[in-house]
């Protein structure tokens, strides 16, 4: 009884401290609407730079004894975006938070996660490291490049799915014929997922990536003929592979080709490639901001994003929404 009695008077304990939630500068309307969800200000932080292009943060409300989360994606330009996300964290640890949960839509450096050659870093471990050397208690996160990334954490790291936020526009399309497509072998575990929950075939684009940003396909293992291919992949960089798959899919039958990307990173030649390729569509998510484009279809996750937030803060399952 006791025990019963200690832990509910904890739960009162959390749900009278309160949480805040912070935004950097790389996710400012993303945070915004974060709050709107959830019914709550987007607390104050006064973030500048030195003439020198130091970053220079102050918290302008106290945060003494709260939750706090910290909304900000590490994408371009990555080291400003990932620095201001750790000179946060510092400030809000001095300040006395009581945990620091870093919302970080967009998992930059995850790239590099493994040795794929002799002499390179793995980013995606080294960046774990900040995160928590700076005083990070948890991480929500979304499609991270490679899954394993949650083990190079030894705190907490929340990995959302995707795909929730492509099926209910994928079902508006009325495909006559749809099939699920992975644009490389790396990525059927994902389009493996999205085909089972959709109750769709799958295909694979098997490719030769020759140097970074730069990918050769060879060629299609499954049936696309007078097929709707779908791709889902986690993120679209130069757009390079994913025209090069359109290509190959409707010089193989394929009827139109749609490409689902969690992240639209969209760098270098990506809107000319878009532009110039085989592409029908791009459905893609906010979780980094891009400009607009005719071929271009952006959903927002911060719903998502808001009721994963509500659900840690008050200790309950996030697996359940994608169960």
């Amino acid at each position: 009884m006791t025990f019963i009695m200690l832990e509910h008077l904890k739960h009162i304990g959390n749900i009278m401290r309160g949480y805040k939630v912070f935004s950097g500068t790389a996710s400012k309307e993303f945070a915004q609407e974060v709050c709107q969800n959830l019914d709550v200000p987007l607390s104050k932080a006064e973030i500048k730079k030195f003439s020198d292009g130091e970053i220079s943060v102050q918290i302008s409300e106290s945060v003494r004894g709260r939750d706090v989360f910290i909304v900000q994606s590490t994408g371009a330009p990555s080291n400003d975006n990932l620095m201001e996300l750790l000179i946060m964290t510092d400030a809000l640890r001095r300040s006395s938070a009581s945990s620091i949960t870093a919302v970080v839509p967009y998992y930059g450096y995850a790239r590099q996660d493994r040795k794929a050659a002799p002499r390179v870093p793995i980013t995606a471990r080294l960046v774990a490291d900040m995160y928590e050397t700076a005083g990070i208690d948890r991480v929500i996160t979304m499609d991270l490049h490679a899954g394993q990334i949650q083990g190079f954490f030894d705190i907490p790291v929340d990995n959302l799915y995707g795909a929730i936020a492509f099926q209910d526009y994928i079902k508006t399309k009325n495909f006559a014929n749809p099939v699920i497509a992975s644009p490389d072998i790396g990525g059927v575990a994902r389009a493996r997922y999205f085909a089972k929950n959709l109750g769709l075939e799958m295909v694979i684009v098997d490719k030769r990536r020759e140097k970074a940003n730069e990918s050769e396909v060879m060629n299609i293992i499954g049936d696309v003929e007078g097929k709707d291919v779908i791709m889902i992949d986690d993120m679209v960089d130069t757009a390079g592979t994913m025209v090069k798959a359109a290509a190959a899919l409707k010089a193989n039958g394929a009827t139109s080709v749609m490409a689902c990307a969690t992240h639209p990173v969209l760098s270098g030649k990506a809107y000319e490639n878009l532009d110039k390729g085989d592409l029908d569509e791009l459905i893609t998510t906010n979780t980094l901001t891009c400009k607009q484009h005719k071929s271009i279809k952006v959903l927002s996750v911060a719903p998502l994003f808001a009721e994963v937030i509500r659900r840690v803060y008050h200790n309950e399952s996030v697996n359940s929404l994608f169960a």
